[in-house]
């Protein structure tokens, strides 16, 4: 049953990218969109998440305290991602993002939770990690380098995070409550700072805010199913079955959107699945 809620969060998890980069397309990469993004998408998921918790709510100290750092992760992933794909390729951004994504939780389930390393781990990983360096291309424009670092570290602090939340032994709220809290603080604080910045912000279009909707309410559920996965998978099987997924259902939604995937791309597909047959099987 968890690798199935893993599965359903990777499909939303690829769909995402396709709404971030439309999103980017119509506002642009700085703060006022990052933190307009936030807003629409965070409120919308607040929306849904409510539902999903049959309109019950709670509160714990400890929780807020974990929903407040990952509603300033992520912002801070946001806007070194619309930053990083205005300076780099995609396939470059997506390298930076799955890797952080998968070898910072990864490591910290070994250093912190004594998370064994088996031999189906391991080659998951590596065989991850040799997918996403075959689908790199060469890109000459330079600068930016903080921003892919910042992709790199805060999507990676994100299942860090969620995955001190969901085993700490202080009172803590369920998973869709600690999730509403997150999308709340994320509200909150993007409202004062677009307040702060509100002479530079641009007003966004009609696909502006259907992207940032729906790159929300995908974004929000897809994390809520990891919370959930992670009171039973460890750290260090969920995030690399989490990349290699996502690797695969990327690919596949580039082909039936009309762009043919590459040699490169298949291979990596391939060897993405592979990983995740031994990350489940040995």
């Amino acid at each position: 049953m968890y690798y199935g809620l893993l599965s359903i969060s990777v499909i939303m998890f690829g769909t995402t990218f396709l709404f971030s980069k439309k999103y980017n397309k119509e506002m642009g990469s700085g703060l006022d969109a990052t933190l307009i993004s936030t807003i629409i998408g965070s409120f919308v998921g607040l929306i849904v998440l409510f539902i999903i918790n049959k309109i019950q709510f709670g509160f714990t100290p400890f929780t807020l305290l974990m929903a407040s750092a990952s509603a300033i992760n992520g912002i801070l992933f946001s806007f070194c991602s619309l930053k990083s794909l205005d300076k780099i390729n995609l396939s470059l951004y997506s390298i930076f993002s799955m890797l952080g994504g998968m070898l910072i939780p990864f490591l910290h389930g070994i250093i912190f939770y004594g998370e064994p390393i088996t031999v189906g781990k391991s080659i998951c990983v590596i065989f991850i990690i040799l997918a996403l360096a075959i689908t790199v291309e060469k890109d000459n424009r330079k600068g930016g380098f903080i921003y892919y670092a910042g992709v790199f570290i805060f999507n990676g602090m994100s299942g860090v995070i969620s995955k001190i939340h969901q085993s700490s032994s202080f009172e803590t709220t369920n998973s869709a409550v600690f999730s509403i809290w997150t999308a709340i603080v994320s509200i909150v604080i993007s409202g004062i700072l677009l307040l702060i910045f509100r002479k530079k912000a641009k007003k966004p279009s009609k696909m502006a805010i259907f992207y940032a909707a729906g790159n929300g309410i995908l974004n929000k559920i897809a994390n809520y199913l990891l919370l959930i996965a992670l009171t039973v998978l460890p750290s260090t099987v969920q995030y690399p079955f989490v990349t290699g997924g996502t690797m695969i259902v990327s690919t596949f939604f580039s082909a039936v959107t009309g762009q043919k995937p590459s040699k490169k791309e298949l291979i990596s597909v391939t060897l993405s699945f592979i990983g995740i047959l031994a990350l489940v099987l040995l």
